[in-house]
C-alpha cells in the first residue's frame, strides 16, 4: 500500500485536457530549484576499510524545466537534473547523478527518480505543500513502489537499505541538501550511516521547457 494519497482509480486512461505548458509556473515547491547551482564546501561522509572518510567536495547541479508529463489523469510537472561532483585533490568525477524532481499538483505528491553509474537507481517520494521551504523525500530498499535497486556486486558489497535527502530552500535564494544513505557494508554487523551535504549558490537561471519556447515561438511569428 502507498502511504501517499492517490486519486480514486476508475477512469485511467483518459488524460487532463486543461494543461497548462508552462512548467516553470507549476512546480510547487521545486520552483526554487530551477536553474544551475555550484558549491565547493560540500561534505561527505563514507566507507573505507579502514574506518570513515570525510571529504570535501565541489558541486554542480543543473536542474532544467520538461514538458508536463500524464500518465493517465495523473499529470506531474518536473525538473530533469544532473549533478556532477569532483574534489580538489583528483581530476577524475568523484560523482555523476541525473534524474528527474516530479511534482503532483493535485495531491502534494514530490518525487526524485536517482540513477548513478554504478549500477543503481531508486525512486523516493514524499509530501509538500506548494510554498514548503523543505522537501523530504525517503526510498527504501525492497520496495516496489519508491524502492531501491543495485547490481549483484552493491547488494553483496554496500547494500542501500534505505536513502532520505531534506532540501531546505533559505531567503537569500539558496538551498541546502543533507542526504542520508543506511549502508549495510560486507563482513560487518551494524548499518553504516553515509551522509553528504551542502548549500549551493544560483550560478544561472532555468530555460522554459520545450513546449513553452514553441508556444512562445508561434504567438511572437
Amino acid at each position: 500500500m502507498t502511504p501517499f494519497p492517490m486519486t480514486a482509480l476508475t477512469d485511467v486512461f483518459t488524460e487532463p485536457s486543461d494543461v497548462d505548458p508552462e512548467t516553470l509556473n507549476n512546480l510547487g515547491p521545486l520552483r526554487r530549484l530551477a536553474g544551475r547551482w555550484r558549491a565547493r564546501k560540500g561534505v561527505d561522509l563514507n566507507p573505507k576499510a579502514e574506518g570513515p572518510e570525510r571529504r570535501a567536495f565541489i558541486e554542480s547541479i543543473d536542474f532544467q524545466a520538461i514538458d508536463p508529463q500524464a500518465n493517465g489523469p495523473q499529470l506531474l510537472y518536473g525538473l530533469r537534473y544532473h549533478i556532477h561532483i569532483t574534489t580538489e585533490e583528483e581530476d577524475i568525477t568523484f560523482h555523476d547523478q541525473v534524474g528527474y524532481w516530479l511534482w503532483e499538483p493535485a495531491t502534494g505528491l514530490v518525487m526524485q527518480t536517482i540513477a548513478i553509474p554504478r549500477g543503481q537507481v531508486a525512486i523516493a517520494a514524499g509530501q509538500a505543500t506548494p510554498d514548503a521551504n523543505e522537501i523530504v523525500v525517503t526510498a527504501t530498499r525492497g520496495q516496489t513502489e519508491y524502492g531501491i535497486c543495485s547490481t549483484s556486486f552493491l547488494e553483496q558489497a554496500f547494500r542501500t537499505d534505505h536513502y532520505k535527502i531534506t532540501i531546505t530552500f533559505h531567503p537569500d535564494g539558496s538551498w541546502s541538501y543533507v542526504t542520508d544513505t543506511e549502508l549495510l557494508v560486507h563482513g560487518r554487523n551494524v548499518p553504516f550511516a553515509h551522509q553528504d551535504r551542502n548549500t549551493l549558490q544560483r550560478v544561472g537561471e532555468a530555460k522554459p521547457n520545450p513546449l513553452a519556447m514553441i508556444l512562445a515561438k508561434r504567438k511572437a511569428g
